[in-house]
């Protein structure tokens, strides 16, 4: 049998799946999902409500609002607004609670395992 260090695969004594099920970063992947999904949920919605308003009713979408500017092209611009927001509200969310969590647990991997 070989050795696992000479394998390319370092011999470690942390028990991966014994983190993953530990109630810490179940919390973690939890209150992270809980964030996540929702969102996703939201922006899918909205994006096929665009999508389906610009195949479906070309005339509210072509209506000018001034000028030459459309409610097609506000809510299209729209789009990108509510990407940059939700990614600016993922990371401010991320450093205030996922951050410390993942901080806490990495500490305790590297407690068990000095040359991690």
């Amino acid at each position: 049998m070989s050795d696992p260090s000479r394998d390319g695969a370092p011999a470690t004594s942390i028990d991966y799946i014994a983190v993953e099920e530990s109630p810490r970063f179940q919390t973690l992947k939890r209150t992270q999902r809980s964030f996540v999904f929702p969102l996703a949920v939201f922006f899918l919605l909205w994006y096929f409500l665009y999508v389906v308003l610009a195949g479906f009713f070309p005339d509210l979408m072509g209506q000018r609002v001034g000028g030459h500017i459309t409610v097609g092209l506000l809510l299209g611009l729209g789009q990108f607004v509510t990407t940059f927001a939700i990614t600016m509200g993922y990371v401010a969310f991320a450093n205030r609670r996922l951050d410390p969590l993942s901080a806490e647990i990495r500490a305790d991997l590297e407690k068990q395992e000095p040359s991690a």
